[in-house]
């Protein structure tokens, strides 16, 4: 065994080195694909590659750098900041003018960088100083600033189905100069079944187990045997920071919106099993109980809230049980987004739209000079009057007659609609009663 062999995990040393041997991702490389149409260009842009672990998301970066004949800078998003960032540009705008070649700087984990270190990048990315190539798990569309976005192109690696794992393996028992084809090992198909079961398409798990396999091989064949005491036993594919934790919490909250009892249970207990912090948890189902069960049941929120109290009091596992008994209760209740969609639509109107003043008869006027001024002039004090309400206008002159919460036909939402018709009604007769009179609407007639 070789030095580098000793101290190089065989996913390191099997990294391909051309795209004939990089497996598994065929929309992206082939006749009149996108890489292989940027390659034959001879034209390389800035690129995100988005991707589950193990897809090749650094491979494919490295060799795209080589294949071009540009210097590459690995840099880290984790271990990183502002000033390691105005490093390394002034190090990328010195080669551009030295040698005219841009520099590819690949990031990992792009996505941990904040908003003000994303924007760091972008001068440097318009000059052509440097050629962008960030890899994140996460969705870019959430996690990366629009015009940093704007300035790439975003690859999507798909997660490696068994077949294209499979050759990876046979690539790695088959080499002799960086694999373990020395050791002239042959896979049975139970072990090669589980390597491909448990890799989940993670081309760097499959090789990590079945290194560890060949170590303990007594033969000349890696058996089921070997590969379980490599494995000791199933690890469940979670990263509290990776894709499968947003894909597990999704699941939960889809299941839980599709009111599945059942679904929302199996996805509950995946997390918990997984090691997921329960509070993270509990916040998301108050958060479900305001955006997917809102006032068709108002109980609901009160419900999540105590689950989380509960489990704040007991832990685990005493107190996961609130957990499930509020995932019960938000799965079975009537849902309504409607509060949760009117509320988003008056922050478009807030942040689409300049800022209205209040109008003054909302104003409060503590001071004489906000009295002088009219603040609080013609306004109505609703108990002065019957019903306890007036046909007083309480939105901004541009916005008079807008409606946001449209009440849904589920639960309490029924009477919620009740209300909200009656109140118009009464409001309705306000202003007939004064177009009557030929008063001004916003002073109606003062209870008795």
């Amino acid at each position: 065994m070789d030095i580098r062999e000793k101290h190089t995990p065989l996913a390191e040393r099997m990294r391909p080195q051309t795209l004939e041997r990089f497996y598994g991702q065929e929309h992206l490389i082939g006749k009149g694909k996108i890489l292989t149409e940027l390659i034959e260009s001879g034209r390389l842009v800035s690129l995100i590659f988005w991707g589950p672990p193990g897809s090749g998301k650094t491979t494919l970066a490295s060799m795209l750098a080589r294949l071009f004949d540009y210097p590459c800078l690995f840099f880290s998003a984790v271990l990183s900041g502002i000033k390691e960032i105005k490093e390394v540009m002034a190090k990328a705008e010195s080669h551009k003018k030295m040698y005219g070649k841009p520099t590819v700087l690949f990031i990992d984990e792009i996505h941990r960088f904040n908003k003000a270190q994303q924007g760091a990048f972008l001068p440097y990315v318009e000059r052509g100083d440097i050629l962008l190539f960030g890899s994140t798990t996460e969705n870019p569309s959430f996690e990366v600033i629009a015009p940093l976005l704007s300035r790439t192109r975003v690859l999507v690696l798909n997660p490696l189905t068994h077949e294209a794992l499979s050759r990876v393996l046979d690539d790695a028992l088959a080499d002799d100069q960086e694999g373990l084809g020395r050791l002239k090992l042959r896979i049975e198909e139970d072990a090669r079944r589980m390597i491909l079961d448990y890799a989940n398409g993670d081309a760097r798990r499959a090789l990590n187990t079945l290194e560890i396999a060949a170590r303990l091989v007594k033969g000349q064949a890696i058996t089921l045997n070997e590969v379980q005491e490599a494995l000791q036993k199933r690890i469940q594919l979670y990263d509290k920071d990776g894709e499968e934790h947003y894909n597990l919490i999704s699941a939960l909250h889809k299941s839980l919106r599709n009111s599945d009892v059942d679904a929302s249970l199996y996805w509950l207990a995946r997390m918990i099993a997984a090691g997921e912090d329960p509070i993270y948890i509990a916040r998301r189902m108050v958060r479900f109980a305001s955006e997917d069960v809102g006032l068709a049941d108002p109980q609901a929120l009160s419900i999540a809230l105590r689950a989380k109290e509960s489990y704040d009091f007991l832990g685990s596992p005493e107190g996961e049980l609130a957990l499930a008994e509020a995932a019960i209760y938000l799965a079975s209740a009537p849902k309504s987004n409607r509060a949760y969609t009117a509320f988003r639509e008056a922050m478009k109107d807030v942040e689409a739209g300049p800022h209205e003043p209040v109008p003054l008869h909302l104003r409060n006027p503590v001071t004489r000079l906000m009295k002088d001024l009219e603040y609080g002039k013609d306004y109505s004090y609703a108990h002065d009057f019957a019903f306890s309400t007036t046909d007083m206008e309480t939105f901004p002159e541009r916005l008079r007659g807008r409606k946001y919460y449209v009440p849904g036909n589920l639960g309490l939402e029924k009477d919620i609609r009740k209300r909200m018709d009656w109140w118009a009604e009464i409001k309705g007769m306000m202003k007939k009663e004064k177009a009557r009179k030929g008063e001004k609407s916003g002073n109606p007639e003062k209870a008795t």
